[in-house]
């Protein structure tokens, strides 16, 4: 069966479905062109490739369903370009005949720069192909910068030391950014906390700088891009990644595809009201998530509680002193655990991800906080028998970040189904 025909079979599977559920079926956004439909069935075999590691044509085509000549037409092209390689050999079966070989991303294909940045600092580093980080970079900026082009200076600079230090040319440079994101613009909308920034078209500067494929996105977004490819997320259709710290970000991955809203306004979820008439927050409204869930706030109530070195307080450092039976820790981090649930809790009770990766501050706490966090959030959601409803752990924040900032590129250049 060609290629062709598999996406046409695919498309129609997908309109009887959407019948069976009772929902309206528009034809023209499922039928998939004979121009893309290569395209688009490479960008399922790479994602497969991702879900199951490395792999045989014969796996390959089980996993997705289409004949081995149909997976072999799709390979080949990846194998003379580099990007895939052939390696370790299957053991044969009792039939005899020629023993097959896996195939996997190659160490040789070009590299992806991914860049991660915060509020105070840049990360850049390179990514290879089967998600090894290598070439890592940081700068801080300075609490007086006020000049993008300043700070553009810094960033590009950290750039080109990770692009310098291999011989090889890059695919791209991916950016995730801890803030508001114009994803069709490729620009800051916002951060908060570095108001400079807001405004900068800062993929249009990379990409003028450098003069390769630029991809731009919030930072929680690139979390659960790294997470559906290298972490948790690996093989799900439905998930969330939520990333707490100086600020709150969430992603969604919602049947098999990340949301994103209308140019990348999605996510914002720090600034849903939890408290009416609650305290003052940096984007101008008042009760937002952010005022009772981010490091700001434990920090000032660690100060007003009168807690030892209050302006350092994380939730690691918060346990340690609940354990030592330091006065008001333990009290303090019961409540920041309780009110970090509240947004979850609003989340799954909105969208029902069911499937929650936590990064950040909360990840830095470990079991210990998310145990605590996830005693008030079965509470605060509405009771389903037969509905599991799991919050998970993520790896360290920014090796999940870079890894995403680098998929970013490759679901663009190679079509992964995102």
């Amino acid at each position: 069966m060609g290629a062709a025909k598999e996406g046409w079979i695919y498309s129609m599977g997908v309109a009887a479905e959407e019948q069976k559920r009772g929902r309206q079926f528009r034809p023209i956004h499922n039928l998939i062109s004979t121009a893309s439909v290569g395209a688009v069935n490479r960008g399922r075999l790479l994602q497969a490739l991702y879900d199951m590691g490395p792999s045989s044509r014969a796996d390959l085509a089980r996993f997705t369903g289409v004949s081995r000549g149909t997976i072999g037409g799709i390979v080949q092209p990846l194998l003379d370009q580099r990007i895939l390689v052939e390696g370790e050999v299957v053991q044969p079966n009792q039939a005899g005949g020629k023993p097959p070989t896996k195939l996997w991303f190659s160490k040789d294909a070009k590299p992806i720069c991914a860049v991660l940045l915060m509020h105070d600092h840049v990360r850049t580093c390179l990514v290879s192909l089967d998600g090894e980080i290598y070439a890592q970079n940081s700068a801080a900026f300075s609490k007086e910068l006020t000049d993008p082009r300043e700070a553009f200076t810094i960033i590009s600079g950290c750039v080109e030391r990770a692009i310098t230090s291999v011989d090889l040319p890059i695919l791209g440079i991916g950016v995730a950014i801890a803030g508001m994101i114009n994803t069709d613009a490729g620009s800051i909308v916002a951060i908060n906390l570095a108001s400079f920034f807001n405004g900068f078209p800062i993929g249009a500067e990379l990409e003028k700088r450098f003069d390769v494929p630029v991809c731009v996105d919030q930072d929680a977004r690139a979390l659960l891009v790294g997470d559906r490819w290298f972490g948790k997320g690996r093989g799900r259709r439905n998930f969330a990644v939520v990333y707490t710290g100086e600020v709150l970000g969430v992603a969604l991955y919602l049947d098999g595809h990340l949301y994103r809203g209308a140019a990348g306004a999605g996510g914002e979820i720090g600034h849903t009201t939890v408290q009416l008439n609650g305290r003052a927050c940096k984007c101008g409204r008042r009760g937002c998530w952010e005022t009772i869930a981010t490091l700001a706030w434990l920090r000032d109530e660690a100060r007003e509680r009168g807690l030892p070195q209050p302006a350092s307080m994380d939730s690691r450092r918060l346990i340690v002193l609940a354990d030592q039976r330091v006065a008001e820790a333990a009290d303090l981090l019961q409540q920041y655990a309780f009110n970090i649930s509240v947004g979850l809790a609003n989340l799954q009770q909105l969208m029902a991800p069911n499937y929650i990766i936590l990064h950040g501050d909360v990840a830095q706490g470990g079991e210990r906080m998310i145990d605590l966090i996830d005693e008030s959030f079965r509470k605060l959601i509405l009771d389903r028998p037969d509905d599991e409803v799991v919050l998970a752990l993520g790896d360290s924040e920014d090796v999940a970040a870079l890894r995403g900032a680098a998929g970013l590129v490759l679901s663009e250049l190679l079509n992964f189904p995102l």
